[in-house]
């Protein structure tokens, strides 16, 4: 986001907390790139991201507003030139005779334009000539790192152990529901900060873990089901996994390979879970199965394919 935050989320600068809360879900219903893949929609879910990012802060919010960063959270350079300084700092006006010698504040201006502060004599540390030290106040870097997060930890949140980069040892949650491919942000866990520069942030790009069992659809859980054929033919109630235990489930009598059940509200966030029936065989077919339907095939024999060569 390079622009005016409020306007990335159709807000106006009086907004309350909510409003922007509010604005924020609106365009993410809408824009959310697993909703919308249309890459106008994409750039707009990014920008009001960022927007709420920034703003759901109050003391980012504040400091954007009195002008302090812009809006992507950097720092601005001020300058604090009057009219009074309008023949500039090497001659002319209340300058004369070289930089420093007439404005003691005059290394202060240059210190809000290029972020460094002056040294005790003037424009000590920008090379004109004084003797201070000077130093550089900034913001540290915002650093990037993969995450690989287990299917189910991404379900149902959790937290996990992390070494950062610099030997640190951390504790992150994982929100509930988290997808492939969002971002988990650190703040305060990126790079130093320099001088009095507060650290960075660190971004965490999630990756999800395939499951065995369990596989995802937006916020529904599917799976397939294996059920045994005195199962399909007679029915009865089984256990079926689900990312928060096992549950019973009811198999109809007659139930055929790709009949889909629903267990309502069994996945994520309030989606739910669907399940594939699978008749599996026995791992070998004993002669008294054989023989019973010999004499079944007889009298009960059906064609399931009729029709299909026309």
């Amino acid at each position: 986001m390079t622009g005016d935050p409020y306007q990335a989320l159709g807000v106006p600068r009086t907004a309350s907390a909510e409003d922007i809360k509010k604005a924020y879900r609106r365009i993410a219903k809408t824009d959310h790139p697993d909703l919308n893949s249309d890459p106008e929609a994409v750039a707009r879910f990014k920008a009001a991201s960022a927007a709420y990012d920034l703003l759901k802060d109050p003391e980012q919010r504040r400091r954007y507003d009195a002008g302090e960063i812009d809006g992507q959270g950097h720092e601005q350079a001020r300058a604090r030139y009057s009219r009074a300084h309008a023949g500039g700092p090497f001659g002319g006006g209340p300058f004369k005779g070289g930089p420093g010698a007439g404005d003691p504040d005059l290394g202060d201006v240059f210190a809000d334009l290029f972020g460094q502060r002056s040294g005790p004599r003037g424009f000590g540390g920008f090379g004109f000539g004084g003797r201070g030290g000077g130093g550089m106040d900034r913001r540290g870097e915002d650093l990037r790192h993969g995450l690989e997060v287990d299917f189910l930890t991404a379900a149902r949140g959790g937290r996990m152990d992390l070494l950062m980069p610099d030997g640190a040892e951390i504790s992150v949650t994982i929100p509930k529901g988290v997808r492939d491919g969002q971002q988990i942000r650190l703040r305060g866990k990126g790079g130093p900060g320099v001088g009095k520069g507060a650290p960075g942030d660190a971004y965490l790009d999630v990756t999800v873990a395939p499951h065995p069992v369990f596989r995802r659809e937006g916020d529904d859980i599917h799976i397939v089901l294996p059920i045994t054929l005195d199962e399909a033919v007679l029915g009865g109630r089984v256990e079926a996994p689900t990312i928060d235990g096992p549950v019973s489930l009811t198999i109809p009598a007659g139930a055929t390979s790709g009949r889909r059940l629903r267990l309502r509200g069994r996945g994520i966030n309030g989606g739910d879970q669907h399940v594939e029936l699978r008749i599996a065989m026995p791992a070998s077919v004993d002669p008294q199965l054989r023989a019973f339907f010999e004499t079944w095939r007889q009298d009960h024999g059906y064609d399931p394919r009729r029709g299909m060569m026309g």
